[in-house]
């Protein structure tokens, strides 16, 4: 019986922790770029887009598609990077944890 109430007070413990440890990612940022940094995006936690920068020099009729596709490919780099991010800090907290392959977290 012990074992199961010490079980319940880990289970209590650790879901407090990653409630902080979501609400920690939520005020990340991550900034993605594309075109040698011609294009930047920066992203939160929640994958929002809080910043898009462009260079002027950027700013040409016939371009406009380029341009689109620049924005993209530095958002996807932004989201990638929040991602990886994420993971790191889900992979410190759960270090030692008997954890199934392939379970993903925070749920």
């Amino acid at each position: 019986m012990r074992d199961l109430m010490g079980l319940m007070s880990k289970a209590k413990e650790m879901q407090a922790k990653f409630q902080a440890m979501q609400e920690e990612i939520a005020q990340m940022e991550g900034e993605g770029q594309a075109a040698g940094g011609s294009v930047k995006v920066t992203l939160s936690g929640k994958f929002e887009m809080k910043k898009l920068e462009i260079d002027p020099s950027l700013f040409k009729e016939d371009d406009v598609e380029i341009l689109e596709d620049l924005i993209l490919a530095a958002h996807n780099d932004a989201k990638a990077k929040v991602e990886a991010a994420m993971q790191e800090k889900t992979q410190e907290m759960t270090a030692g944890l008997p954890i199934p392959p392939g379970m993903k977290l925070p749920f």
